[in-house]
């Protein structure tokens, strides 16, 4: 049984620097091992300006109270022809389908800034409270006439990623709400390892990324990592989403020298896949429908 990527304990994950290079895929049965580890010791952020986990030896719990949340990632590809306004109906109405059904706490969409080799054009980033909502949403008539009349006739291969993660028990950081979440840039990060690569080097690869997410906490409003949910299903085993408060703060932290090295120096050497994608988040609610 997989333990979940943010377990009592904390910490995050970060994406990793010109890593959208594809290896040969290793059996899924192997992601366990992985989990296992990641899942003890990672954490949610929320804004620097506020909780990052423990200090001086104390626990979360004795900082702050937590409640575990479900991330759903959904990447689309566009179809070549697809119209500015065939564009923003279909993400008008994957965005307004938080207040149609229940379970949904936040979302965040966009079109996809740089090219990546799966060539994905958007992404939806969607918060659910637990792992049931999930599937009840995906179940649901309102989406699938969401996927049928306004994202299907406009782009091909739709994949979807979920992880389990933990984020500050309070409004703003759990409802994404105010003036820090207004704004900003998106960034996912989706890896799996290489079969071959050993505990430790995995273990150290992760615990490298979690000390780089700390360092740069000051550019970071929230960031929320977790293994993924039926992973024997899926390309990756680990994801990641980091908020930007811009894209200023984003470039500094993904082309600082520290993150360079930590991706050339630890991740690249065990990972057989990732892919790291990023979208500008501007306020949509009032422009909608």
């Amino acid at each position: 049984m997989l333990i979940p990527f943010l377990a009592q304990t904390s910490h995050t994950t970060r994406p990793v620097a010109n890593c959208s290079r594809l290896h040969r895929r290793h059996p899924a049965r192997n992601f366990g091992r992985y989990c296992r580890w990641w899942g003890a010791r990672s954490k949610a952020i929320h804004s620097p300006r506020s909780v990052f986990g423990p200090t001086n030896g104390a626990s979360p719990s004795d900082i702050v109270k937590k409640r575990k949340i479900v991330e759903h990632i959904i990447l689309l590809r566009a179809k070549p022809n697809i119209s500015d306004a065939e564009e923003k109906d279909m993400l008008d109405y994957l965005y307004t389908s938080q207040y149609q059904m229940r379970g949904i706490l936040t979302v965040s969409l966009g079109r996809i800034e740089d090219p990546n080799s799966e060539n994905f054009t958007h992404a939806v980033f969607i918060r659910f409270q637990q792992k049931e909502d999930i599937a009840k949403f995906q179940s649901s008539s309102y989406y699938s006439k969401v996927l049928d009349e306004h994202v299907k006739p406009v782009s091909y291969g739709l994949v979807s990623v979920d992880f389990e993660s933990e984020v500050e028990d309070d409004i703003i950081p759990l409802f994404r709400r105010g003036e820090d979440f207004n704004y900003g840039v998106e960034f996912m990060m989706l890896i799996s390892f290489l079969e071959t690569a050993s505990r430790e080097s995995v273990e150290d690869a992760l615990a490298h990324l979690q000390k780089l997410i700390i360092h740069y906490s000051s550019f970071i409003v929230q960031a929320t990592s977790g293994c993924c949910l039926d992973h024997m299903d899926s390309l990756y085993s680990h994801a990641a989403v980091i908020r930007f408060p811009s894209i200023d703060d984003f470039k500094l932290f993904k082309e600082s020298t520290e993150y360079k090295n930590m991706c050339v120096s630890k991740l690249q050497p065990v990972t057989e896949r990732c892919l790291e994608l990023h979208f500008v988040v501007d306020p949509v609610g009032n422009q909608l429908m």
